[in-house]
């Protein structure tokens, strides 16, 4: 009798481990379901994204960009930084346009124009902070001219458009003199507009090729009292009678020349004023 009873417990325990690990293996292929389920999602959702993300924009070549750069440097030597800049400035083809020399009592300076060719305007002002001293500033501007350049060029195709059929018309549908004359001075204020255009289209280009450098060096120096009154040296003085000699001989010379007719006339007369007194 208790036999029985304890078997039946027994059986129960058994059923019920069964159970719980069959359970536990369902659980376990739910879960690898569950993941692999989750993995086509992440994947369809990033073939999406990748899909409807925009594409990254590229930057247009045809772009007219004029760049101009203002800056003031001190050096240890002015001219010998000069020097260099215009040494730098041959290497990258660039050229100097105009140059204005200082010196006072405390302050020596150099301030010039660089004009540089577009493509090498970083690399020169990078190679002319190498060489100075101190940079006190430097402002470098752009200005974007590619809508006015794209604009001039599409009003002068046009233009250069009714030039040409005005030509025609003008060879052959002008019979009267008053249709020649109006078609000629049709003619001639569209080649004023064609001129002015294309003299506005060739600054844009001149000013997008070569960029603007505005430089400025200085270097301090030891204050000094300027003189109240100059002694001039045994050198100078020396130079100075021998330049007036010169000049003093110049001016006889350049007089005898001016005279040669009345010199000449004058010798005449002499001579023949003396031969007849010696008759």
């Amino acid at each position: 009798m208790n036999a029985n009873p304890l078997k039946s417990v027994f059986k129960i325990i058994t059923i019920s481990l069964f159970v719980m690990l069959l359970s536990a293996c369902q659980n376990e292929s739910y879960k690898e379901n569950v993941s692999v389920a989750d993995t086509a999602v992440s994947e369809e959702y990033e073939a999406v994204t990748s899909k409807t993300e925009p594409s990254t924009s590229t930057i247009p070549n045809n772009l007219k960009i004029i760049k101009s750069a203002n800056a003031r440097y001190k050096v240890k030597h002015v001219k010998a930084a000069t020097k260099k800049i215009k040494q730098i400035a041959l290497n990258f083809d660039a050229y100097i346009s105009d140059l204005r020399f200082q010196n006072d009592l405390y302050r020596i300076e150099n301030r010039f124009t660089v004009k540089v060719p577009q493509q090498h305007f970083d690399a020169m002002m990078d190679s002319i902070s190498a060489i100075v001293e101190f940079v006190e500033y430097e402002n470098i501007t752009t200005q974007d001219v590619t809508e006015e350049y794209i604009d001039i060029e599409t009003r002068l195709k046009t233009k250069l458009e009714v030039k040409q059929r005005y030509e025609t018309i003008l060879r052959q549908k002008a019979k009267t003199v008053e249709e020649i004359l109006a078609t000629e001075e049709k003619l001639r204020v569209i080649q004023e507009e064609i001129e002015s255009e294309q003299g506005r289209l060739k600054y844009l280009t001149n000013k997008v090729a070569y960029s603007t450098i505005q430089i400025d060096l200085y270097e301090t120096v030891d204050y000094k009292e300027e003189p109240t009154s100059y002694k001039k040296s045994f050198w100078s003085k020396t130079k100075e009678g021998l330049v007036f000699g010169w000049n003093f001989i110049e001016t006889i010379v350049l007089g005898i020349i001016h005279i040669w007719p009345f010199i000449i006339l004058g010798s005449l007369l002499f001579f023949m004023i003396k031969k007849r007194i010696k008759k």
